[in-house]
């Protein structure tokens, strides 16, 4: 049912009929929400591990895209930036298969602390623009996702 119909409706019905049809317009969009949000976990899940596989494969490129440890010797930093990365993705992509809402929530919100507190090293190291605005963006797509998901609990 559209918002016009839902006004059509409403000034034709009791107030009562009005109510309901908004409720049931609200859990339709609600409905849709959830397999955005298990696509958009499964995104940020896979990405992750994607990125944590790039520090593991080639962890002097990984660092100078991302910004971090470029000028550390050795790779170990990178190898643990990477098991990181592959450990955190995959229990995304988990919980979003599973539909842990709760679980998802959290995650993505830590996370965005995680991306901003990324930001803040990048920053005061290498200064990347392109590295500290990815790491400030995925901040943001965390907490809006975050979001998302303990309104998926909810509902």
């Amino acid at each position: 049912m559209s918002m016009s119909q839902i006004a059509d409706h409403a000034t034709h019905a009791s107030s009562a009929d009005a109510r309901e049809a908004v409720l049931s317009w609200l859990a339709d969009v609600r409905a849709l929400e959830k397999p955005r949000l298990v696509w958009l976990s499964l995104f940020a899940g896979g990405l992750l591990t994607l990125i944590g596989i790039r520090f593991m494969i080639v962890p002097e490129s990984a660092a100078f895209t991302f910004g971090v440890g470029v000028d550390q010797p050795g790779t170990e930093l990178h190898h643990i930036i990477g098991v990181r990365d592959i450990w955190l993705g995959g229990l995304a992509v988990l919980f979003a298969i599973l539909r842990e809402w709760r679980a998802l929530a959290a995650w993505f919100i830590l996370a965005a602390g995680v991306c901003f507190y990324d930001a803040g090293i990048v920053f005061t190291t290498t200064a990347h623009a392109w590295a500290i605005a990815f790491h400030c963006g995925s901040g943001v797509f965390c907490a809006l996702v975050g979001r998302g998901c303990l309104r998926t609990r909810k509902a």
